[in-house]
């Protein structure tokens, strides 16, 4: 009896020391590509003259690195904040770096440079300056532009709507929305005619539904002489907003003033969005989650979904025996958002207890 019951201890502590090693070698494995913001394919350049420096080109790049990622997790006006933050501090976000593809034409020097931000101390500094960060989510999604010459008293979808024509030839590299323009379709163009009196109050629905899209912005443009109005109907992950805008003295025929106006829709979309998605780390939401500690290839995905749930700002082990591992996590969220978003990574998770277990 005393064998047995010495060779149950040796199993026991056998299956701890497996799981922790597990553990410990798994985080390892994917902390390096979770737990970072990947900056790529940054083009950089500088003369190559007597006194060029590398070190010049690198610093360079740290800074439209980080200029870049503050652009892609942060609405417009909260990038300001931090436009003019120092090298030294930038460098002190940074995980690694790579540069490739160097050549020298014509006396200029040119690299790709890709940059890895920490994320969690990335996310500590724009805490630290107060800032709420977004997750960083691409998303596709139909706009429609219709735009109403109160002049002519004359409605345009596709020709001689130089918004549906113009709309996708500047996009920059932090946009994080992905505009589809609807097909030029007859029956479309009959629709508007149809509600041309009442366009502010159609619901589009008829033209929307031919997409797989359930994201979509409606913007009715208005011009009557060098004025421009316009309506956006925005729906993104089903929360919607209505936006209104002015801008006087505006030449259509100018690039310049075309820009203008698609550059400040596009930047209110683009806040709009990252609004939904915003990451409060103030909010630090205790959980404790249970997982049968035979069920190897659950614990491995627990461990990996957890590490790319950007709201998860931290978790580890808490404690574990023969029977179970216990896992501590700091959610920067609700409990609902959390089962939610573990759920579409595919871990169920039963809450009936004090303590969760995934299922």
């Amino acid at each position: 009896m005393q064998l047995k019951k010495k060779i149950n201890n040796l199993n026991r502590l056998y299956i701890i020391f497996f799981y922790s090693v597990l553990f410990i070698n798994f985080i390892f494995a994917t902390s390096s590509s979770a737990n970072s913001f990947k900056i790529t394919n940054l083009k950089i350049s500088e003369p190559f003259e007597l006194n060029f420096n590398k070190e010049k080109v690198i610093n360079k790049g740290f800074k439209i690195a980080f200029l870049e990622l503050a652009s892609m997790i942060t609405t417009s006006g909260d990038k300001k904040k931090i436009e003019n933050t120092s090298l030294s501090k930038i460098k002190g976000l940074i995980d690694s770096f790579t540069m490739s593809d160097e050549q020298f034409l014509n006396n200029e020097y040119h690299v790709k440079f890709d940059v890895n931000f920490n994320k969690k101390n990335t996310l500590k500094f724009f805490e630290s300056e107060n800032i709420f960060p977004s997750i960083p989510i691409k998303k596709d999604l139909l706009l429609i532009p219709v735009m109403v010459d109160l002049q002519l008293n004359k409605i345009s979808l596709f020709n001689k709507n130089i918004f549906y024509e113009k709309w996708n030839n500047n996009n920059e590299r932090h946009y994080l929305l992905n505009y589809i323009l609807p097909s030029e379709d007859l029956e479309d163009l009959g629709l508007l005619s149809q509600n041309s009196q009442s366009i502010e109050d159609y619901d589009f629905k008829q033209i929307i539904r031919k997409y797989d899209l359930n994201d979509f912005i409606i913007t009715i443009i208005y011009k009557n002489n060098d004025r421009i109005t316009t309506l956006s109907k925005i729906q993104l992950n089903q929360f919607i907003k209505v936006d209104n805008k002015k801008f006087e003295t505006i030449d259509l025929f100018k690039e310049k003033d075309l820009n203008l106006i698609i550059v400040n829709l596009k930047n209110t979309y683009e806040n709009y969005w990252k609004s939904i998605n915003q990451i409060n780390t103030s909010i630090k939401l205790p959980l404790t989650i249970s997982v049968n500690a035979t069920k190897h290839k659950k614990i491995k995905i627990l461990e990996y979904v957890l590490n790319e749930l950007d709201l998860v700002s931290n978790f580890e082990i808490l404690r574990l025996n023969n029977k179970n591992i216990y896992f501590k996590i700091i959610y920067n969220g609700s409990p609902d958002r959390f089962i939610s978003e573990i759920k579409n990574k595919g871990v169920k998770i039963d809450t009936q207890k004090q303590i969760w277990e995934v299922q």
